[in-house]
């Protein structure tokens, strides 16, 4: 750092301490980054206050201790671990009571924390940007009486230009680190969101997490309600796989974490009585809920050799990557679960449809301004259609209606894949057109001989009040009015066929007591005995005939009429509804 012009450490006219302070203002703000800013800070600092030992502290307000970031004369170890609670020490009464603190006998002083023997004197002085504490500032001298209240105006004088510099930059470092830790959450969710298989899903978390955390040991464990025990199912210890016991869900960090639904840090594991020792040398450990729909299905634990070791940072990042590896695992396990039903076919269908059943989505009566209405009535045992609702930012609601080519637990299985890759993928992206493009290609990825998926996509606006639609080969929504039923035209080819597929989008704005009417081909392509197709027409006058009914009874009315039409002829198809009415 360049000397300042002034080393005087008084100042013989007012212009000469504004050019001074100017010149300080000038120094600090040539950088936003913390390091350089606090070296700049510490330079100034020591030519301008006498002094042996010069230390910049800030304010931690997660731990609410103030953590030595700088220091000039300062032992190393010190500069690398020291934490001061508020209220202790001459600087934590500072920063407790937001006042300069100068004693001229540290010996005499009663909140005096001896560091360096042959300190005699200290000044500490408060940061404080727009009342809130930001850290303080502090210097020593091996000799006694060395401060006076003209030292202390002119550090509060810094102080006050200081703290603001320091609060951005400590601002500017928190944005880049989350700016990191989101492309390290991207880089993950890219890797792992398209594997299927539970082992190989969890090893690739495992390994590429390492990446960033540097833990002792990855441990995985899934809920089983049923027995109220955590279920081991994969742990890594320095790369090598382990065995580690199941868990009873009200023991151990992990079952606190189960309980609480939030993630738990443990700084020092030998002290916390809910540490269950698994490996003698780990010292500190962190356990994070992996939810799906509100509903804990898993505890990801980590642990490590080193005291306090899992930051701030770390948590974030866990708590960013929890929801995309919980609705991955829960995928994977699905599938692994559909994998063997499907291995003892006719013996487990019926118990596949109550697994397919528990995993659709449970859909509101009414949110966010619409009233809302499912219906799916399977052709076989379990179906092969999907539906779902999802709840993204700003109060918007994505609706699907997807329909999978073929039909019984095959198809099923593909169809939970598309709705896992839909809902992993929904969240992160901004238009019903972008998510199709981008599921299209996850599923081409994961080719499945002869399978493919047609989808309506919508997207619910509720301070617009408009609905964005896109089509993959599926059946557009019928727009019910009080002047008629509208059948917008929108197309688009199925997912999972071909790379170069594009699909279009359109705005619908719709108006109170509107209705919106999603239906799959089993529906309007049901024959009868005459092999005539129920169609759209007909399902457009019985809708605006019943369009008063409440959302229900007129679910209820479109099945019972298509079945009324048939006539007893088969039904080849599966048949799903989703109404949507505008409240007022």
């Amino acid at each position: 750092m360049a000397p300042l012009n002034k080393t005087a450490f008084h100042f013989s006219q007012r212009t000469e301490l504004l050019d001074f302070l100017l010149e300080v203002s000038s120094q600090i703000s040539r950088t936003i980054e913390l390091e350089p800013l606090l070296e700049t800070i510490g330079g100034i600092i020591s030519q301008v206050i006498p002094g042996n030992l010069v230390a910049i502290l800030l304010y931690d307000e997660v731990s609410g201790e103030l953590k030595l970031r700088h220091g000039q004369g300062h032992r190393e170890e010190l500069l690398r671990s020291l934490s001061i609670p508020l209220g202790e020490g001459i600087t934590g009464v500072a920063a407790k009571e937001r006042k300069a603190i100068v004693s001229g006998d540290v010996r005499t002083h009663p909140h005096y924390l001896a560091a360096v023997d042959a300190v005699r004197s200290e000044i500490a002085v408060p940061m404080e940007a727009g009342g809130k504490l930001v850290g303080v500032i502090d210097v020593q001298s091996t000799q006694s009486d060395a401060y006076t209240e003209y030292d202390q105006l002119l550090l509060q004088l810094l102080s006050s230009r200081i703290a603001y510099a320091v609060e951005n930059a400590r601002l500017y470092q928190q944005a880049e680190r989350q700016n990191e830790t989101l492309k390290h959450l991207a880089e993950i969710a890219q890797q792992v969101g398209l594997l299927l298989d539970l082992d190989t899903l969890l090893g690739k978390v495992a390994g590429i997490l390492h990446g960033y955390v540097a833990y002792a040991s990855f441990n995985i464990f899934l809920v089983d309600e049923a027995h109220q025990m955590l279920r081991h199912r994969f742990s890594l210890r320095y790369d090598q796989r382990v065995r580690f016991a199941d868990i009873p869900i009200n023991k151990g960090v992990t079952g606190h974490t189960y309980r609480s639904r939030q993630i738990t840090r443990v700084a020092d594991a030998l002290r916390d009585p809910r540490f269950i020792v698994t490996q003698p040398d780990i010292r500190s450990e962190i356990a994070v809920p992996l939810m799906v729909q509100d509903k804990v299905v898993g505890i990801l634990d980590l642990e490590s050799e080193q005291l306090n070791y899992f930051t701030e940072d770390h948590v974030q990042l866990l708590t960013l990557l929890a929801p995309q590896l919980a609705i991955a695992v829960e995928n994977a396990r699905l599938y692994e679960e559909l994998s063997q039903r499907e291995r003892t076919m006719e013996a487990d269908l019926e118990a596949a449809r109550e697994l397919q059943s528990f995993l659709l989505p449970r859909i509101p009566i009414a949110r966010h301004g619409l009233e809302i209405e499912a219906r799916l009535a399977a052709a076989r045992t379990i179906s092969g259609d999907l539906y779902d609702y999802m709840e993204l930012d700003g109060g918007k609601v994505l609706f699907a209606v997807g329909d999978v080519s073929g039909k019984g637990a095959a198809a099923a299985l593909y169809g939970a894949m598309v709705s896992g890759l839909l809902r992993s993928l929904a969240p992160s992206v901004g238009s019903p057109r972008q998510i199709l493009t981008l599921l299209n290609q996850s599923l081409l990825t994961r080719r499945v001989h002869a399978r493919y998926v047609t989808m309506m996509l919508a997207v619910w606006d509720p301070a617009r009040r408009v609905l964005r639609l896109a089509n993959s080969g599926g059946l557009p929504p019928l727009i019910v009015r009080p002047s008629g039923v509208e059948d917008p035209r929108l197309e688009g080819l199925p997912l999972g066929l071909l790379a170069k597929a594009s699909y279009d989008e359109i705005e619908i704005a719709m108006h109170p007591g509107d209705l919106a009417v999603f239906v799959s081909d089993g529906v309007a392509d049901q024959t009868n005995a005459e092999e005539a197709d129920y169609g759209k027409e007909r399902l457009g006058q019985l809708l605006f005939a019943h369009r008063a009914d409440s959302l229900p009874l007129l679910c209820d009315t479109v099945l019972a009429d298509v079945t009324r039409f048939a006539g007893g002829a088969p039904v080849f198809d599966d048949q799903t509804i989703i109404a949507l009415r505008v409240q007022s």
